[in-house]
């Protein structure tokens, strides 16, 4: 089953998940993003919003793989916007 997550660690409060999908995110009470609904996890608003955050603290992850459960820091999951190495 798939789960809607934030690492908190790596969130900033920029809002920009709040902005674009308050369907599934709000501030939590230090600012930073927190899921509110794991409803309707194909929408594009949904994709959008991961897709916007400028740091990579969101994903869709299997129930066992969350970033909240794990007790030490996920290194699997990586910002898909790395630049190439020069060759």
């Amino acid at each position: 089953m798939d789960v809607l997550d934030v690492e908190k660690s790596k969130c900033i409060g920029c809002g920009a998940c709040v902005s674009i999908d308050a369907e599934h995110f709000d501030f939590d009470s230090d600012g930073l993003s927190e899921v509110i609904s794991n409803a309707n996890l194909k929408s594009e608003n949904l994709q959008d919003a991961i897709e916007s955050c400028p740091t990579g603290a969101i994903r869709l992850a299997k129930t066992d793989e969350a970033y909240e459960s794990s007790e030490k820091e996920d290194s699997s999951f990586q910002n898909n916007d790395t630049v190439p190495a020069e060759s």
